[in-house]
């Protein structure tokens, strides 16, 4: 019955774009790319203004969601991305992670799309509480030939698995993960967690019908178009449209959690909205993304949030919904708020990113701390989300306050890899 549904867990599914800038959907302000299906999702639940990736990079946000921790805490989340050809880095398998915490509390777990958190056997998805997997195991590929490719390997080997298998299928990567995402939806069972990470609009600069990236040129770098990163964002709206087509044909969506976001801000082609910056960088642009959920009868449709929140709560929050663990978490459950039973509450939260130069950032109500290149920044975001008034000469004490609680925090992570040694 409609009552005893109502009662057991939710679903979940989450699902993360790969470099979407804040921009560049069309309900958060896009006048060049259509995304209806994502607009619509978002208009049916409640849509975040303040959301923050944990990293401006890759791996470490990803990091951070397995884990619900700050990607500093974990040897693969000091490296900004993860290095694709190691067999020795990755995701330690004793960690509690969200799918395993959530594979334990009886979900039925599964993974389509990008992992980078391992290459090695012992850090595959599998490993780590994923019932059924079908990913890249690496940071990019070829959206045509499915082979690793990136700065320095832009003909790498076959990189796409599934379930411990290097599987070979054709077809463009976006609508291959979509449809293993709908096959993971008609065989689960209830309660279920689907972790849908597209590696769109990542590069290589492909859309559908376009031939593979030559051999010989760097994909981070070359090629692509305004044109081509649409026809990127199409798929992956489209795509979205038919996992959610699924569960409303199947009757999962009354009791199913359905959260979009972003692992970072956006780069080449992405819009991100004034805010200064983009994708390895601690300004706004790196790390402020979009980010929505979906849950009807729970979550109020239509409304939009000023409540400023990280990827970790993310975890947190899935975790507490499903009833599972929440011990030694770094987030906070979201629940309360997106019920509407608690307004917006003030938060501390913390990055710290070295790869691309030493960059460390406390936000902390409206203020928000940052050092960058040598010099330290402070902003009122409150009043200026772009970034454009640095208050550091005329607000001494505030920021000394925010140097100090960040230093404060930075004593409890790993000390960073050096950028030198990071290549």
């Amino acid at each position: 019955s409609a009552s005893a549904r109502a009662a057991d867990p939710p679903n979940i599914v989450f699902i993360l774009a790969d470099d979407l800038g804040f921009s560049d959907l069309a309900c958060y302000g896009s006048t060049y790319h259509k995304t209806p299906n994502l607009d619509a999702l978002a208009k049916r639940g409640l849509m975040f203004r303040q959301a923050y990736a944990a990293n401006p990079l890759c791996s470490p946000t990803r990091a951070s969601i397995m884990t619900g921790q700050y990607p500093a805490r974990h040897r693969p989340g000091l490296w900004e991305p993860l290095r694709d050809q190691s067999s020795s880095e990755g995701l330690d398998p004793s960690i509690p992670t969200l799918a395993r915490r959530l594979h334990e509390a009886g979900y039925h777990t599964g993974l389509g799309g990008k992992w980078h958190l391992g290459r090695a056997p012992k850090f595959w998805p599998g490993e780590h509480g994923f019932d059924q997997w079908y990913s890249i195991l690496s940071g990019g590929a070829d959206y045509v030939l499915h082979r690793m490719t990136g700065p320095g390997t832009p003909a790498g080997p076959h990189d796409l698995y599934q379930d411990g298998k290097e599987v070979h299928t054709e077809g463009y990567l976006t609508d291959l993960f979509t449809t293993q995402a709908e096959s993971f939806l008609r065989s689960a069972q209830e309660p279920f967690f689907l972790n849908l990470e597209y590696n769109a609009p990542h590069w290589p600069w492909q859309q559908r019908g376009d031939a593979p990236y030559p051999d010989d040129k760097d994909p981070s770098t070359f090629g692509g178009s305004p044109e081509i990163f649409a026809g990127m964002m199409k798929a992956l709206d489209e795509g979205v449209a038919r996992v959610l087509s699924v569960l409303d044909e199947l009757g999962y969506a009354g009791n199913t959690i359905v959260v979009f976001t972003s692992d970072n801000g956006g780069e080449k082609f992405s819009d991100m909205a004034g805010l200064r910056g983009s994708k390895t960088q601690l300004w706004e642009g790196g790390i402020r993304v979009p980010a929505f959920v979906r849950w009807p009868g729970k979550i109020e449709a239509g409304r939009t949030s000023n409540q400023v929140l990280s990827t970790l709560d993310w975890t947190a929050t899935m975790l507490a919904a499903a009833g599972a663990p929440t011990t030694g978490l770094d987030g906070m459950d979201l629940m309360p708020h997106l019920r509407g039973n608690a307004a917006a509450s003030e938060r501390t939260v913390f990055w710290r990113s070295t790869r691309w130069g030493v960059q460390h950032a406390v936000r902390q109500g409206d203020w928000k701390y940052l050092q960058i290149a040598g010099s330290e920044h402070l902003f009122d975001l409150g009043r200026d989300p772009s970034e454009k008034e640095d208050l550091a000469a005329s607000q001494p004490e505030i920021l000394q306050k925010l140097r100090g609680v960040y230093a404060d925090w930075e004593q409890g992570m790993l000390p960073p890899i050096e950028p030198m040694k990071a290549q």
